[in-house]
């Protein structure tokens, strides 16, 4: 066998084991997807239940609370930003963190400061590289999100909202994170979650032919509020992690499917290669076995003479 058949047989070997490694990661991260839709749509009407019985609350009577009021002149918001703690699925991290440095961007240009709290290796990585401040990061569940770990995200927020900006509180918190639209689709959204807007609310539920009830509040609507804003929070926290884990599976499938067809392809392409430098190979042989038989026939002939 010659020195180009064999490097290219070994590239083929190569490649083979190429493919079936991202073919399995293909089928893992398919059936991941599964469970993380399956939770989205489980976690979803929570959410959305939760965000209207808030606005009703908010809506139905005359407090002012925190969590609700628009500040007069906002100096400070806080940024949440979720990304993935792993890579191998496209553009999906460097999407959202796009995303969020044009929010950060647009923010700044408000006349706000803004404090960037970060899920996800890969957002910790890249504003690590580049220096840039974080005020708190998470890592380690991005994958397979719980309720708990919304609550610790959610825990620091809260308190830097319901902080004065001179104590290094903040008037707004916004989330980046990635929506899961389908199998194909994936877009990084920007939301405000609080204070919370509370007409576009109610223009939703309008449009939607839905009615806001009216409440008697106990003990008050204040402590009403206090108890459901951060339930609030959570909850739009844990929905956006569970959309984000569902993007970056299917992100990750077809990323993995991208790799494996590539994979094939060039093995296809390989294959044609080695076996046009098997041919010639042969074709040499056949070549210098008649070139050694003519002169050997030749020298007989010569001999005979």
């Amino acid at each position: 066998m010659g020195a180009q058949l064999r490097v290219y047989k070994r590239r083929i070997r190569s490649v083979t084991a190429t493919k079936k490694i991202t073919k399995a990661m293909e089928m893992i991260a398919a059936s991941r997807i599964v469970k993380a839709q399956r939770q989205v749509a489980a976690s979803t009407p929570y959410a959305t239940e939760l965000t209207r019985a808030v606005t009703a609350v908010a809506t139905g009577s005359t407090t002012k609370h925190p969590l609700t009021t628009e500040a007069e002149t906002p100096v400070r918001a806080a940024v949440l930003l979720i990304t993935s703690d792993r890579g191998l699925a496209g553009g999906y991290s460097s999407n959202a963190i796009k995303a969020a440095d044009q929010l950060t961007e647009r923010l700044r240009g408000e006349g706000k400061e803004v404090d960037t709290y970060i899920v996800g290796r890969k957002g910790v990585a890249y504003y690590g590289f580049r220096e840039r401040k974080v005020v708190e990061s998470w890592t380690g569940f991005t994958d397979n999100p719980t309720y708990a770990d919304a609550k610790k995200i959610a825990a620091p927020l809260i308190e830097a909202v319901q902080q004065d900006t001179a104590e290094g509180g903040v008037d707004e918190l916004h989330i980046v994170f990635t929506e899961f639209v389908s199998m194909l689709t994936q877009t990084p959204v920007q939301h405000r979650l609080l204070p919370l807007s509370l007409g576009e609310t109610a223009e939703e539920s309008a449009a939607k032919g839905e009615i806001l009830p009216l409440f008697d509040f106990e003990p008050s609507a204040e402590d009403v509020l206090d108890a459901l804003l951060p339930r609030y929070v959570e909850s739009r926290i844990y929905n956006a992690l569970l959309q984000a884990a569902a993007s970056k599976h299917a992100a990750t499938r077809r990323a993995m499917k991208s790799a494996t067809d590539n994979a094939g392809e060039l093995i296809k392409s390989l294959s044609r290669r080695a076996n046009a430098a098997r041919q010639a190979e042969i074709t040499q042989e056949i070549s210098e076995i008649v070139g050694g038989a003519s002169a050997l026939a030749d020298a007989t002939a010569g001999s005979d003479r």
